[in-house]
């Protein structure tokens, strides 16, 4: 099973390409200090790594996983 990613917008989109404002406002982040949790897979992780300057990002673990 895959974990989840938690993505934090740390920075404003302001004056910056319309092609990076897309990518955080598809993962669902509209403001500063959202958070959003988000599968983890290759396509979540490419939004995130394309827009790393303006995003935390913190690994989760999968929700099978977990120790008694």
């Amino acid at each position: 099973m895959a974990g989840r990613l938690r993505v934090t917008q740390i920075k404003s989109t302001i004056s910056h390409v319309a092609r990076n404002r897309a990518t955080v406002r598809a993962l669902g982040l509209h403001h500063i200090g959202d958070t959003v949790e988000v599968p983890d897979n290759d396509a979540s992780r490419g939004m995130v790594r394309q827009v790393r300057f303006l995003v935390t990002v913190e690994e989760l673990p999968a929700e099978g996983s977990e120790k008694p």
